[in-house]
């Protein structure tokens, strides 16, 4: 720990600190500013919260750093079991909020289990695909396996009505894989449900041109026809599964709100409500934005969930397309850095878990700006860091703190491991 400070990535740090100024002032506008009159007592309590979330979250930070490194790894599977345990305590005695059943009270403090349990799958995971040479996610079996550690948590996040997290986790199935060694033409294959399903519920001719490209692609990339046969034909199922969900399984307005991204228009007063207040507010900013508590959108309580789920869209609309494109490139700065210490690290977990880290932040922020863009189905998860959230705030800045420690290891890591 000699010189720590030298080693110690302040990078990452300067980005987690713009990106928490940042959701401090827009939850504050958000909460506090004229829209206070429209909220009630307890909404306007946020950002008071969030204060006391992001100074225990710094402690957290802190003590992460003096942790050393084979904690991590020796004790993943018994943290991964302590979560799982966490989720089905949350399944029989959890408190159910806006339909999910995801939280669970402990001395009075409400915590959403499944933000730790993105770590708990990321550590247990890495852990596994790294523990022996033999194991490799070139391996069926051993794909299988990492493949069922992340589908545990998901199975039991979707039980508790909690599709975006679940989508989350399933999210590191392709890339932890991968950088584990899977072949990137199977690793395609893998997310190819997400692509064509997402042009399918565009149009269903849409769906079918992805299916082409997306089988070229393979082919190109792996040269197996077995594999392109099975991308062809498993995506026109995917087609025809969407197409079908869309206009016989699903009731009319859960429809409504997966096809309310493409035509918010047609029920411009019910599903494609949010995703034209959402779009208004952004488009409304202009270049420099209307100015601090003073955005019509946000300020009049045109905006749904305007401190969590579309609290981009309050960035957008007071600090406009500079306010926004700054979110995104401190985004963009921290991915390229985590990328880069997991490909620059010598120990093949900490690459891994840090590779983790950085998929659960890329997912959460392509689905949150997406949503708020009207370029996703509206979901509801949080802008990492921006939204307000004490438990998401938490879990992602312990993530990022496992990262730092990893990096500030780096050079003797394998000593410690």
């Amino acid at each position: 720990m000699n010189n720590w400070y030298k080693n110690f990535d302040w990078i990452l740090v300067l980005c987690w600190i713009a990106l928490t100024l940042i959701g401090l002032a827009a939850i504050y506008s958000a909460t506090q500013g004229p829209v206070s009159q429209f909220l009630p007592s307890y909404i306007q309590e946020n950002f008071f919260k969030q204060l006391l979330w992001v100074a225990i979250s710094i402690v957290i930070l802190i003590i992460v750093q003096f942790t050393a490194p084979r904690t991590f790894q020796q004790g993943s599977y018994l943290f991964y079991a302590f979560c799982i345990l966490l989720m089905i305590s949350t399944l029989l005695f959890g408190v159910e909020i806006n339909g999910a059943r995801s939280w669970i009270s402990i001395a009075g403090v409400r915590f959403q289990v499944s933000e730790i349990m993105k770590i708990g799958t990321i550590l247990a995971v890495s852990n596994y695909l790294t523990s022996r040479r033999n194991i490799s996610a070139e391996k069926l079996s051993s794909a299988l396996v990492a493949v069922g550690i992340i589908l545990l948590p998901t199975g039991l996040t979707l039980l508790q009505n909690d599709t975006g997290t679940a989508l989350v986790l399933l999210s590191l199935i392709p890339v932890m894989l991968f950088w584990s060694g899977l072949p990137r033409g199977i690793s395609l294959f893998i997310i190819s449900p997400a692509i064509i399903g997402y042009f399918a519920v565009i149009q269903w001719y849409w769906g079918i041109l992805a299916v082409l490209i997306v089988s070229i692609a393979v082919f190109l990339i792996q040269k197996r026809t077995w594999l392109t046969l099975t991308s062809l034909i498993f995506g026109i199922i995917i087609v025809a599964g969407v197409h079908i969900a869309l206009y016989q399984v699903l009731e009319p307005h859960q429809r409504a709100r997966i096809e309310a991204f493409t035509n918010p228009s047609f029920d411009p007063h019910g599903a494609g409500w949010n995703v034209i207040q959402a779009k208004t507010a952004i488009g409304s900013g202009g270049l420099t934005g209307k100015g601090f508590m003073k955005g019509t959108q946000t300020q009049l309580r045109f905006l749904p969930e305007q401190w969590t789920d579309f609290i981009y869209c309050v960035i957008g609309e007071e600090f406009g397309f500079i306010g926004a494109s700054t979110v995104i490139i401190i985004f963009l700065i921290m991915l390229m850095r985590l990328l880069n210490v997991a490909g620059s690290h010598n120990h093949p977990f900490a690459q891994l878990v840090i590779v983790g880290i950085a998929s659960i932040f890329f997912v959460h922020i392509l689905i949150n700006i997406g949503s708020a863009m009207g370029l996703l189905p509206v979901i509801g998860i949080p802008l990492p860091f921006i939204s307000y959230g004490g438990s998401a705030f938490m879990s992602n800045t312990f993530m990022l703190a496992i990262a730092l420690n990893m990096e500030l290891y780096h050079r003797d890591f394998s000593i410690f491991v």
